[in-house]
């Protein structure tokens, strides 16, 4: 009876180990679950905001033919910056591939922001009703990839504070669940810190 009694014990002191581990375990899953979903939301965005850069360009070329140099630039930031995003996509949360999404994004901004500052020199183009509400579309963009970056690095940071801290860290060890890296923006790069200048 005694012993009979020990062994109950013993499994259920099993089964409750096996329960707290699988709560964790799932805990973790929807962790990064929640990220991967957040990051989603970045891509959207970013998507939203490539799709109006060539009706942008499309518009600013027609009174801005001479300043061929900055359109161009502009059409090749954005190409850049797609091939950052498809690299973050294709490994969302690896470090070197939010860095480069960084700094794409970073590089295209800036670009933008130059954009912006010819057009200032054009007022039939400030006046264009499709220039202004291509303008105003980008900023709202803008701001919404803002608020979604906001989003992503708050799950992450939840997260990775899931996987480091115990006894989650053994856990997401035995699974592997890997670290995932924020989406900073480098501090020596004001323009990326920034979202452009496009009020007219």
């Amino acid at each position: 009876m005694g012993s009979l009694l020990i062994l109950l014990v013993f499994l259920a002191l099993i089964a409750g180990l096996a329960l707290w581990a699988v709560g964790i375990y799932n805990g973790l899953v929807t962790s990064r679950n929640g990220w991967k979903n957040a990051f989603a939301q970045i891509d959207v965005q970013l998507q939203r905001r490539f799709d109006l850069i060539p009706n942008l360009v499309e518009t600013a070329k027609a009174y801005m033919g001479h300043e061929r140099e900055t359109l161009e630039a502009v059409i090749a930031a954005r190409s850049a910056a797609q091939s950052g995003l498809a690299a973050a996509k294709a490994h969302p949360g690896d470090e070197a591939a939010m860095a480069q999404l960084a700094a794409s994004q970073g590089q295209l901004n800036g670009v933008l922001g130059r954009l912006m500052a010819v057009a200032e020199a054009y007022p039939d183009l400030k006046a264009n009703q499709n220039m202004m509400q291509l303008s105003e579309e980008l900023s709202s963009t803008e701001n919404r990839v803002a608020f979604a970056r906001q989003a992503y690095n708050d799950a992450v940071m939840v997260y990775n504070n899931k996987r480091e801290t115990f006894p989650s860290s053994v856990v997401a060890g035995m699974f592997r669940f890997d670290p995932a890296a924020l989406l900073d923006i480098p501090a020596d790069k004001a323009q990326v810190r920034e979202a452009p200048k496009v009020q007219f």
